[in-house]
């Protein structure tokens, strides 16, 4: 009877454990908040690369993990997409409060036309910086990949975005979009991008 017991307790206290990590993350959250954003972009940008990677070495039967790919994912969602991320949502919801007429598609706009293509272009500076290439080489990706990029971007995360800036709580909005992120990269690698 014993081990059926201890048994049940340890199957009570797993089944737990995604209550405790939730409970965990909203109090980091309300404690830091842009810590917790930037560490969960971090993260969550470092998996998605690892996804990306991993479907494309299946495509290619290689082995090699690009550990330097995954340390660039980590930084920029460290220091670019969770911080900023934070302070365009909060700049979004007390710009166009829920209460304004039409605020879902004025919010919509906003993200579309302004931060996505702004968003964009950081990506590839960022990135470019930490690749160690160039000025030249920097503009020569943009002016080849930026335009079809966006519109992608536009056709892909309209709708997310969507449901994101209008449904999602505002301190759950970060994380909203870096979890989309991590299929966007997946999706991506499928594709051969």
């Amino acid at each position: 009877m014993a081990p059926a017991a201890s048994r049940l307790r340890v199957e009570s206290e797993l089944g737990s454990l995604p209550k405790r990590a939730l409970a965990q993350y909203l109090l980091l959250l309300k404690l830091y908040p842009v810590l917790t954003k930037a560490v969960s972009s971090g993260i969550l940008s470092a998996l998605g690369n690892l996804l990306a990677q991993t479907i494309e070495k299946r495509k290619k039967d290689s082995q090699n993990l690009e550990v330097s790919g995954l340390l660039r994912y980590l930084v920029y969602g460290l220091f670019v997409t969770g911080p900023l991320s934070h302070y365009l949502y909060l700049f979004m919801e007390y710009s166009v409060p829920p209460e304004v007429p039409w605020a879902s598609v004025k919010r919509l706009l906003l993200d579309r036309l302004f931060f996505a293509p702004t968003f964009l272009l950081l990506f590839f500076f960022v990135m470019n910086l930490l690749e160690g290439k160039n000025v030249s080489v920097f503009v020569a990706k943009m002016r080849s990949g930026f335009w079809p990029a966006l519109q992608m971007n536009w056709r892909m995360w309209t709708p997310l975005q969507f449901i994101n800036i209008n449904y999602v709580p505002l301190q759950f909005r970060v994380l909203f979009a870096n979890m989309a992120a991590l299929f966007w990269y997946a999706y991506l690698a499928s594709l051969g991008k």
